[in-house]
């Protein structure tokens, strides 16, 4: 039985104890959301050990970190080395998503190494192994539920009726989703439909075997700002909105992918459409990038379109990195990444229901230090103490306020004024 099944018979399995004792919610609230489909916790049956996460409606948003090698650069030590640093940063997921060198030993290696549930994109595989064909892509998905992953990205809603739209809507950018190409490849090349949507129902029964979360891709996201809102993009959301009730039928949890380079005053429209189309299915998303210009910067531009995108009812955020769009990530891109994506998270969250209270009391723990000019308070409550401090003490001038202001900081002499204020009275 998955989790959602027994979410369904009103049962409150440990995985929804632990959540909703990390998350603050009422386990039997967080089972309701559970057997809805509106909150996914990501465990594979065959996997032991990852601490069990919670994402979607009345929880805080969470932070996934990309890892993985690619065919000019193949280090899987190294791509170990980013995912432990990206947890140890605060990542609440990480996914595989290699392209080079020995797939399979990488994975494992991964999902030995880290505490939190993994996921990957199993047509990556059926791509390099030079085995794009039906029999091959489930092979990749079977395998890498086998090996204990805890979500995959399908691409199912590529298929030739979004591809009719596409072609009817040029793009400037056409498709940028490496899967969503792939799946093109294929039904360009076989003339069949794309075999994880046409057999979506075989789909359905691996996971529900191994109680794999499907997270429904993205295939189509614009891959500029210029085509962030066209027909493509909606065809499949509507194609993912049937989908995601398909899997809930089935007792599989789905949450569904997002894009991707969208204008700023665009992204609420974009993820309320989605939460609408899904009827709420826990969003995960890309950024948004709300800026096509900034190479280099990219890791800003999305945690900009992030934190729009949280307050609007998205839930899980994909860690953008300085080398986004220019080279494979390095381990400090990772952390960078990492961090810039945990502030547009905790910024949303300041805004969402079920989660704002708990959020802004971090921040008022933060101003309470500031206002005291206590700096181990104000370290204790930063997102990132080492970096806190380190820009604290890198001159080694020691004073009880910041070099910046001095002996006219704000905070004592509009305290040593009100003081003195008072004191008359």
């Amino acid at each position: 039985m998955t989790l959602m099944q027994e979410a369904k018979r009103g049962r409150v399995p440990g995985e929804i104890e632990a959540v909703a004792k990390r998350e603050g919610i009422e386990p039997e609230k967080l089972a309701a959301l559970v057997a809805a489909g509106r909150v996914v916790i990501p465990r594979n049956i065959c996997r032991q050990g990852p601490r069990p996460t919670g994402i979607g409606e009345m929880l805080t948003v969470k932070v996934n970190v990309n890892v993985g090698t690619s065919q000019n650069l193949d280090n899987p030590q190294g791509e170990v080395e980013k995912a432990l640093a990206a947890v140890a940063a605060g990542a609440d997921a990480v996914m595989d998503l290699s392209t080079g060198g020995d797939l399979d030993a990488l994975r494992r290696m991964i999902l030995d190494a880290v505490s939190v549930p993994v996921g990957s994109v199993p047509i990556y595989n059926a791509a390099v192994k030079k085995d794009l064909t039906a029999q091959g892509m489930f092979n990749a998905l079977e395998k890498h539920a086998k090996d204990g992953v805890d979500f995959v990205t399908v691409h199912v809603g590529v298929n030739k009726n979004t591809l009719e739209r596409l072609a009817l809507d040029p793009r400037v950018m056409g498709v940028v989703s490496r899967g969503g190409s792939l799946t093109m490849k294929y039904i360009s090349e076989t003339g069949e439909d794309n075999p994880y949507y046409s057999e979506y129902d075989y789909l359905l029964e691996i996971a529900k075997e191994y109680d794999l979360t499907l997270s429904l891709g993205d295939g189509l996201r614009p891959g500029c700002i210029e085509d962030a809102s066209d027909r493509a993009k909606y065809m499949e959301f509507i194609m993912l909105g049937e989908l995601v009730k398909r899997a809930r039928a089935a007792g599989v949890q789905a949450m569904v992918e997002g894009p991707g380079h969208v204008p700023a005053d665009e992204i609420e429209t974009s993820v309320r459409a989605m939460k609408h189309l899904t009827d709420s299915a826990p969003l995960y998303l890309l950024g948004p990038l709300v800026t096509d210009i900034a190479p280099g910067y990219d890791h800003i531009t999305a945690a900009m379109g992030g934190v729009i995108a949280g307050m609007a009812g998205a839930d899980f955020l994909c860690a953008t990195t300085p080398s986004e769009h220019l080279d494979l990530p390095t381990t400090d891109d990772v952390i960078e990444g990492t961090y810039i994506t945990r502030i547009a998270a905790h910024a949303a969250d300041l805004t969402r229901p079920g989660v704002r209270e708990k959020a802004r009391a971090s921040d008022l723990q933060m101003a309470r230090a500031r206002a005291e000019l206590d700096w181990n308070g104000q370290f204790d409550a930063a997102i990132n103490p080492a970096r806190a401090k380190q820009i604290r003490h890198r001159r080694g001038v020691e004073t009880d306020t910041c070099t910046m202001c001095s002996e006219l900081c704000a905070i004592r002499l509009a305290r040593e004024a009100m003081n003195k204020g008072i004191g008359r009275q």
